[in-house]
């Protein structure tokens, strides 16, 4: 088991909060659903505006994944070039104005535009010049949200599938072959500004304390005594990306009816960790990917 019981259920269970926090923000951003009265299927759906006239990607929707694909590869690209010049100023930079930006079309979703980007500056600053382990993870559970109003609309259900499957490769190369994948994660803990859930084994006693969220050699060196403090870790794709098929899901079923899929998929995730090993890197996507697929055809049986 990669993590101890009780460590391992808090993850599964803050991930599953992500994803329904998620789909009730992208819910929220449905203005009207178009049905057709013979069939009782969904043929069109209106999208109410993203807070300060956000454009989301004018894309069609079954090439969409190519248009996620690419900007992941090229956000890969410059992740790694902060990697190797050891940019830990300019990553905090980036993180800060990405989870204000998503945080502030999530809470959008439910409050007025100027008191949605306050608040969600206000939670960024917090978050990455002041950080703990519990304004880290709610922080966590409405980024992703803020992320699936922007891409769920522009998406189908096969570019939804092609992206899942591709991902999944993806990440099995990046972890497993060239794995540049636990390279950024390890960049992404020394920085201290990591993206995705975090999990202490215990409370931090102090001010000094310090969640340590993977071993390494080389941590930055401070002029005080940390307490370093083990955690489990899942990374943001991993939640983002279930996120989307479940969001694209939710446009043809509705809310209620497609939290089947999170459900399953946070069994899966809890299996992953289950039966994975200690102190070993495992690409999460092509086993979060199969459960999405199994909470799919459940969803079809229901």
């Amino acid at each position: 088991m990669k993590h101890s019981l009780q460590v391992t259920l808090i993850l599964v269970a803050v991930f599953f909060l992500a994803q329904v926090a998620g789909l009730a923000v992208t819910n929220q951003y449905i203005a009207e659903k178009i049905v057709d009265a013979e069939t009782g299927k969904v043929v069109d759906i209106t999208y109410s505006e993203l807070p300060f006239n956000i454009e989301r990607p004018e894309i069609e929707e079954s090439k969409s994944y190519i248009f996620i694909i690419v900007a992941i590869m090229i956000g890969t690209v410059l992740v790694l070039l902060l990697v190797r010049f050891r940019s830990f100023k300019v990553w905090k930079t980036w993180f800060f104005l990405s989870v204000a930006l998503c945080l502030t079309i999530s809470f959008g979703a439910f409050m007025h535009q100027l008191l949605a980007i306050s608040l969600a500056v206000g939670i960024a600053i917090w978050k990455i010049w002041r950080p703990n382990f519990i304004i880290h993870n709610l922080s966590e559970i409405f980024i992703y949200g803020g992320l699936a109003a922007i891409f769920v609309p522009i998406m189908n259900l096969f570019a939804i599938f092609i992206l899942l499957v591709l991902i999944s490769i993806y990440d099995m190369i990046a972890v497993w072959q060239s794995k540049h994948m636990v390279k950024m994660a390890k960049f992404q803990t020394q920085s201290q500004v990591f993206a995705g859930l975090s999990i202490p084994y215990q409370l931090p006693k102090g001010k000094t304390a310090k969640i340590q969220m993977k071993p390494h050699k080389h941590a930055p060196k401070k002029s005080v005594k940390t307490e370093e403090i083990k955690t489990a870790i899942l990374g943001g794709g991993d939640i983002g990306f279930p996120l989307l098929f479940a969001g694209v899901l939710m446009k043809s079923v509705g809310f209620v009816k497609v939290l089947v899929v999170p459900a399953v998929v946070s069994v899966g995730l809890f299996l992953l960790l289950y039966f994975a090993k200690k102190d070993r890197f495992y690409p999460a996507m092509p086993f979060l990917s199969a459960a999405c697929f199994v909470g799919y055809g459940v969803l079809l049986l229901i």
